[in-house]
């Protein structure tokens, strides 16, 4: 236990002097210095922060516990999103950068108008304080707590438990974001990729290994044979967890929000130090996605082969955990926890940060002060994010943790997904979609998904049931790409009556070169065949 204390305070303490030494002579009183790393993120800094800022103990606990409660069918939340990213990678992020984008509601603003940003900006901010931010400290505390077993080692209850390490993770990621700024929080991000890596490809490693006797390809065929049903990545069995149809609708809008439009994930690609640099970043975290499954779905099955007969599927959380602390060392087991609560911190602070940007430039500036300096931007953003951490910890442990928690993440993700993209796009593909339409879009969108998967549930999956004659519920991404459909629908028939006043034309700002890396087309069309390649090999 020692040994495990102390190396878990040995990497934890390395990531914050390595991040202090790189940022301390950064001076945070420019916006773009606060919110965008002063436009100087290089390829490797924006990949292992794109990385970092994603993965977290949700998908470590989350997706290994489903994995361990379904099929490795889960992994496409992250195969898709290899996709997704080369659509970020050759489309949007040219168009940011070109215009020199901050935020995305400012994109809004341009496009549409003041209120239209406003809008957006409230709905970014309410998404990450009901969904992202309590549920990641919760994964968090969880991990720690199944790994330290700290309510026993302090003699508490679970739930004190929760609550201290709750409150002690966010108070340690707030610090990074509120007085680091976004490349102290890229820096952290980086190591903590690293090293999440590293210790990540570990755990099935040597889990494979313990059932193989010490050969890991003997382990690997003793489990593929005898829970060869868990292997199906298409996961079109009866009532599937999540049917392969998805992949096709709810699944293309969910992941091109969250890895094109989003701004917690995209606000990395927006500090980079030129497109190039940007496309690079995005590429190679997009490569890495693809190594993923074998970090966040792979050992969830392994668990499963091991505790089959001692964990029930109500214990799925537990899976993941018992897996790190039964196949690595006391010495690793630190490490892990530092990585894992590192992966916990990142996306904590990320968020942290990209709430601030939202708040200082789309509601602090566009409201309250339109001639604020930078040390006023940077001061409210800090303001809002002491507010959000603290809400965000009073929330985490009153979460219910029945049911799959990533699941209930993306719904919650998903009421607002659909319509924004859609009032994204239309903004970028056509010129006459007008501002009313965007603001009945974005407000009447989400309402729209609200009412149909969760106050009218019953009589709507009774009614589509029906129509399909199936009897298995339609899945919430279903709803979420008939949102998005429905949205565009209205927006373009409010149009029709009340078109665009202004015709949007961008420029381009030269606040970075534009110009593309030369093999960023080779790069994504490479990811784009090798994600197609894991569905025709592991199809049954």
């Amino acid at each position: 236990m020692f040994i495990t204390i102390v190396s878990f305070i040995a990497f934890t303490s390395l990531v914050a002097i390595i991040s202090y030494m790189v940022t301390r002579k950064d001076k945070m009183t420019t916006s773009d210095a606060y919110f965008l790393g002063g436009r100087s993120l290089t390829a490797w800094v924006i990949a292992g922060s794109l990385m970092l800022t994603n993965l977290s103990t949700e998908h470590l606990i989350g997706l290994n516990g489903d994995a361990f409660k379904h099929t490795i069918a889960v992994m496409a939340w992250e195969t898709t999103a290899a996709l997704a990213m080369v659509l970020t990678a050759l489309y949007f992020l040219p168009k940011y950068l070109k215009s020199g984008f901050v935020t995305i509601p400012q994109y809004l603003s341009e496009r549409y108008d003041d209120s239209t940003r406003v809008i957006a900006t409230l709905l970014f901010l309410f998404s990450y304080i009901v969904a992202i931010l309590p549920v990641v400290l919760l994964f968090g505390a969880a991990g720690v707590e199944s790994l330290f077993d700290v309510s026993e080692n302090l003699g508490i209850s679970y739930s004190q438990s929760i609550w201290i390490l709750v409150w002690g993770i966010g108070t340690l990621g707030s610090l990074y974001a509120i007085f680091g700024g976004l490349k102290a929080v890229a820096i952290s991000d980086t190591i903590n990729g690293l090293g999440f890596l590293i210790v990540g490809l570990m755990v099935p490693v040597l889990a494979l290994m313990y059932i193989g006797d010490g050969d890991m390809f003997a382990g690997f065929s003793e489990v593929f044979h005898e829970e060869h049903e868990k292997f199906d990545i298409t996961g079109d069995e009866p009532g599937s967890f999540l049917p392969f149809g998805v992949l096709f609708t709810g699944m293309i809008v969910n992941q091109i929000f969250f890895w094109c439009t989003n701004q917690s994930i995209i606000q990395r690609a927006l500090g980079a130090k030129n497109l190039a640099e940007g496309q690079k970043g995005v590429l190679i975290a997009a490569g890495f996605k693809l190594i993923g499954p074998l970090i966040i779905v792979l050992p969830g099955v392994i668990a499963f082969h091991m505790f089959k007969g001692v964990l029930g599927p109500e214990d799925y959380l537990m899976a993941y955990p018992m897996l790190v602390k039964t196949v690595l060392p006391s010495a690793l087991v630190g490490f892990f926890a530092a990585v894992m609560v590192g992966a916990v911190l990142s996306t904590f602070n990320s968020v942290l940060n990209s709430s601030a940007t939202l708040f200082s430039q789309g509601i602090y500036m566009a409201i309250f002060n339109k001639e604020a300096t930078g040390r006023q931007l940077v001061f409210s953003g800090r303001v809002i994010s002491i507010i959000l951490a603290l809400a965000a910890m009073i929330a985490a442990p009153l979460i219910n943790t029945d049911g799959s928690l990533y699941n209930y993440l993306q719904k919650i993700n998903a009421t607002f997904f659909g319509p924004m993209l859609a009032v994204i796009m239309l903004g970028f593909l056509t010129k006459k979609v007008s501002a009313k339409a965007a603001k009945i879009g974005l407000l009447g969108g989400p309402v729209a998904f609200y009412l149909l998967t969760t106050t009218f549930d019953a009589e709507i999956q009774s009614f589509l049931m029906n129509v399909f004659n199936t009897p298995d519920q339609i899945h919430f991404l279903h709803m979420l790409a008939f949102v998005f459909v429905l949205t565009v629908v209205v927006m373009l028939v409010v149009s029709k009556f009340y078109p665009a006043e202004k015709t949007y034309v961008q420029k381009y700002t030269h606040d970075v070169d534009i110009t593309p890396w030369k093999y960023a087309k080779h790069a994504g069309i490479t990811i784009s065949v090798i994600t197609v390649m894991f569905y025709i090999l592991l199809a049954q």
